[in-house]
């Protein structure tokens, strides 16, 4: 739950007018633009430089000299790319700026390392301070590789950009120096995880956990059928002994999507299914907010991520205490797309808890929603698989080896935190409501690699069924798409399989290499534990493979990053939030849709009490003159609420990339 950027061209904030650097064969203000080209299908190209990229399928193109800009077919958005000569990264971007919109005055809020890859010598991310009612995302990814800059600015609604996000990452991770030949692991024998290769991996985990201030990681590593390695790192939770271990239960979070899918493998095989049905056909009362999209879905759509149907979360995460899978599936009937079926990659939970629900249905007709999921789940995949401690019964889990999420305060300190939030994943449980072990999650990905054997040789899914999860629906990127719960990219040269998973102190994933018999699992305790992720699989990668050492630069930016945005953010958060702001607010506020939240006073501290939850709150001037309360409670932190007005009465807004709520005030 992060603020994302937002940007209205009427409210901008003037800069100082440092010197700009002279943008490379920049053409007179007076030249004619070229008139812009719709692109009919993804587009190689190339810059005056002979930098390569993708232009993605459907945005426009134009060239302006040196300024090459990419539209996508909103229309309110862009990505430019510009190449120029300058002292540093920082100089680059304000030259870019200069040549591509000179009139824009958002002030540069960090400028953080990645890692040098790809034929790129130096890359930074120059992130702009935006103010929230702007509702734009706005940063430049900064490349050098001999002499000259590569500037991508991206400067878009964040509406778009959320909407957009598979083809503004397939533009700015296309883009490569001239001459540069990607890093192929194509034809490679994988080396043998041996002792020595187990230890090198291990030993770059514990070094991420210290970078990033991650407790405890439980992780493993199959090669050729059989668990190599699994094990836990670190500690339950901070500040007290208990290790991790093997069998200690995490949130898997998105993770569940693949094993929800798998349900729908088994359902096919049994024939009480087919991809290709139309889900009105097995759940007559499915439905979508839109009658003509929910004609087109078929079973394979439901978790598919490309229906159009945006991410729209925040509507469980505030109201979920008396929600239901019946409800659940209720809401998911008022709601709209924003996206051409199978246009673009858009994710939805609620899409992919309607897949599980409705194959718990077909398993059990006369059971409740939830318990025909979960007892599906039990029966049909868990048992077989031998995942026994495998449960979605949060009380039960809680009861037994689990770990503790952990979150950060606003100076960046980890802390253990309540369950809280994590329990309005329960009505929408098939979208990510399962915890498991890094010892049973291994044999999830065991079977995926044998094709949908167990272990002893017995089959639990018809290849046939199990491969169809992993084709292309829709794409994500360059040589990556989305295909059923599952995502698979060929980057590197192999296909590797995998699937995250994000909850309030819990973050996880699992790979798996079908072409040369390699899983692995990792799962954390904290919200940091994200930025983990990437580098741990390219650490496997590079130990598998005698890939290129980048993993260790990637780690050392994720964590250079992390720490710098939590400095630049702390430098005009007011904690405790200002008295003065603070008396100006109601004290009950209600949305039809979130329900109702409060503000009160305890310890000091001014607090956000939304029923399921609360958090202390800080308060922050933004530059358009505007107040925000910001949550700054560890595992709740970033729920922003824009102080304002609505009918002339109080209001608290909150907005995720495409919808905007209005709190506005109520009697107590």
């Amino acid at each position: 739950m992060v603020r994302v950027a937002a940007a209205a061209l009427a409210a901008l904030v003037v800069l100082g007018a440092p010197a700009v650097p002279a943008a490379r064969d920049s053409q007179s203000p007076q030249s004619p633009p070229a008139a812009p080209e719709r692109l009919a299908a993804d587009t190689p190209m190339s810059t005056s430089a002979g930098t390569t990229f993708t232009a993605p399928a459907g945005w426009t193109f134009a060239r302006r000299g040196n300024v090459i800009v990419l539209d996508p077919p909103e229309g309110d958005s862009h990505l430019a790319i510009v190449e120029v000569d300058a002292a540093d990264a920082d100089a680059a971007a304000k030259a870019a700026w200069a040549a591509y919109r000179p009139e824009a005055r958002w002030p540069p809020r960090t400028t953080t390392p990645r890692a040098a890859k790809d034929g790129w010598k130096e890359v930074r991310v120059v992130d702009y301070e935006t103010s929230p009612n702007e509702r734009v995302t706005v940063f430049a990814m900064v490349r050098r590789a001999a002499g000259a800059w590569n500037v991508a600015v991206v400067d878009a609604t964040d509406g778009t950009y959320e909407k957009r996000g598979a083809p503004y990452r397939l533009v700015l991770r296309s883009l490569r120096p001239a001459g540069y030949a990607r890093e192929s692991f194509a034809g490679r024998k994988a080396h043998r995880l041996d002792a020595a290769r187990v230890a090198v991996i291990r030993a770059f985990l514990e070094d991420g956990m210290r970078q990033l201030d991650v407790p405890g990681v439980a992780f493993s590593l199959v090669q050729d059928g059989k668990v190599i390695h699994v094990g836990g790192l670190g500690v339950k939770e901070k500040g007290k002994p208990a290790k991790v271990d093997p069998d200690t239960l995490f949130i898997a979070a998105s993770n569940t999507k693949a094993l929800a899918t798998l349900l729908l493998a088994k359902l096919a095989d049994e024939g009480k299914l087919a991809w290709d049905q139309p889900v009105t056909e097995i759940h007559p009362s499915f439905k979508l907010g839109d009658a003509d999209t929910t004609r087109q879905v078929l079973v394979k759509h439901l978790v598919c991520a490309c229906t159009g149907l945006p991410r729209q979360d925040l509507e469980w995460l505030f109201e979920y205490e008396r929600e239901t899978p019946e409800s659940a599936m209720r809401l998911l009937g008022t709601m709209q797309p924003t996206s051409r079926f199978g246009e673009v990659f858009q994710y939805s939970n609620l899409m992919a808890a309607a897949a599980g629900f409705i194959g718990g249905r077909l398993s059990d007709p006369e059971a409740e929603l939830g318990a025909a999921f979960d007892g599906a789940m039990r029966r049909k995949l868990f048992e077989p698989l031998g995942m026994r401690t495998t449960t979605f019964d949060f009380a039960k889990a809680l009861r037994g080896n689990h770990a503790t999420p952990h979150g950060n305060d606003e100076d960046g300190r980890t802390h253990p935190a309540p369950i809280g939030l994590n329990w309005s994943v329960v009505p929408v449980r098939p979208a990510g409501g399962v915890w498991t072990s890094a010892r049973e999650l291994t044999r999830y990905v065991q079977m995926e690699l044998a094709n949908g054997k167990l272990p002893d040789g017995r089959r639990l899914v018809s290849e046939k069924n199990l491969l169809e999860r992993r084709k292309p629906q829709v794409a994500l990127g360059e040589d990556a798409w989305y295909g059923m719960g599952l995502m698979v990219d060929r980057g590197s040269g192999i296909p590797v399989v995998h699937h995250g998973g994000d909850m309030p102190g819990y973050h996880s994933d699992m790979f798996w290499l079908p072409e040369h018999g390699v899983g692995a699992v990792i799962l954390t305790n904290a919200d940091t534990g994200w930025r983990l992720r990437g580098p741990f699989f390219r650490r496997l990668l590079e130990v598998l493979f005698d890939g290129n050492r980048e993993a260790a630069a990637d780690l050392a930016a994720a964590a250079s990053t992390w720490k710098a945005e939590v400095a630049k953010a702390r430098e005009r958060l007011v904690v405790p939030a200002d008295p003065a702001e603070v008396a100006r607010l109601a004290t009950r506020y209600r949305n039809p849709a979130l329900g109702s939240v409060s503000v009160v006073q305890e310890g000091g501290q001014t607090i956000l009490d939304a029923g399921e939850w609360k958090a202390r709150v800080a308060s922050r001037k933004n530059d358009d003159g505007t107040t925000s309360l910001v949550t700054v409670a560890p595992c709740l932190e970033g729920f922003e609420f824009v102080v304002g007005t609505r009918e002339g009465k109080r209001a608290l807004v909150v907005r995720d990339a495409q919808h905007e709520y209005a709190f506005v005030e109520t009697p107590p």
